[in-house]
């Protein structure tokens, strides 16, 4: 007597499995188009047309013929002397701006963290000048700087034109830019050092650590990710300024406060060069991904 072995059929798929997406998904798909339709049209669509034209030999001329040129404009953008010192320019600013913007913020985040009274009020005029636009900034500023009747130079006792010396013009900007984009920094940081959880400052205390210790050992490893976050973003919006910069001195004197954004405003709209500046464009997004991708890669790799 032989024993037969039966083998269970295989598991037929539901006919819910072969259709197509689910009526969830196609409701999610269907409630998130609103807002898709915009950043495609508006975004992306002006993105893609860029890197093409970044190309071409494009020019905002109406006789011009835009004709392909392959890495000419790139070719010529290594060789612009010009290009490069508004690279290091641009260099300077965003890492000094950026680096300034952090450490003046955690100061204040730690000290509205803290129990004092008018806190409440502290807070609110913390933000102040988030709600305020660049060219509004960049116009008020510009009265501080003002050489005559500037507030600084009745301050210090002084007569210095800050921002037509060719010295003293990107350490003035680099104050505006700390000034104008520490209050979203500080908020980020603010509503993370909210969440460290007391119980590790009471541990901390218990073991007989003091406030700079706990400082080291709780409160900047908890807030790893938020900072991470926060100077990854600053960095992008610094290297990609423009308006507080054009407002305050239009990339002089001679060039001194002349950004990588500045430098691309010019090329297409003073002088035409629709393409070349959006090669410029194109290479300053790369190095931007290429340094987040290097600064976010090394902070992953310390924190495991």
């Amino acid at each position: 007597m032989t024993a037969t072995e039966t083998r269970a059929a295989p598991p037929r798929r539901s006919r819910a499995g072969r259709r197509g997406p689910s009526r969830k998904t196609r409701e999610m798909w269907l409630l998130m188009l609103p807002a898709m339709v915009p950043v495609l049209l508006f975004s992306m669509g002006p993105l893609l047309y860029g890197i093409g034209l970044a190309f071409t030999d494009a020019r905002n001329t109406r006789v011009h013929q835009t004709e392909f040129v392959g890495l000419e404009n790139f070719t010529a953008l290594l060789a612009d002397d010009e290009f490069w010192s508004s690279f290091r320019i641009g260099a300077i600013w965003s890492v000094s701006v950026t680096v300034l913007q952090f450490v003046a913020a955690l100061g204040l985040a730690l000290l509205l963290n803290e129990k004092l009274r008018g806190r409440a009020v502290a807070r609110v005029l913390s933000v102040v000048p988030w709600a305020m636009p660049p060219v509004v900034i960049g116009l008020m500023w510009k009265l501080v700087y003002h050489p005559d009747a500037g507030i600084l130079n009745d301050l210090l006792g002084t007569h210095v034109n800050w921002l037509a010396d060719f010295s003293l013009a990107l350490p003035a900007i680099i104050v505006v830019g700390v000034w104008a984009g520490m209050p979203q920094t500080t908020v980020v940081l603010l509503a993370g050092l909210q969440n460290v959880p007391r119980e590790l400052y009471e541990a901390g205390e218990m073991d007989g650590a003091g406030s700079w210790r706990r400082f080291w050992s709780i409160t900047l490893p908890q807030l790893r990710p938020v900072i991470v976050a926060i100077t990854s973003l600053d960095f992008v919006w610094n290297i990609n300024q423009f308006g507080l910069v054009y407002v305050l001195t239009q990339g002089g004197p001679g060039g001194r406060t002349r950004l990588p954004m500045l430098f691309a405003y010019e090329e297409a709209f003073r002088y035409r060069m629709a393409g070349y500046a959006s090669m410029l464009g194109l290479a300053m997004a790369i190095v931007v991904l290429a340094v987040l991708g290097l600064y976010l890669w090394r902070q992953m790799r310390e924190a495991r």
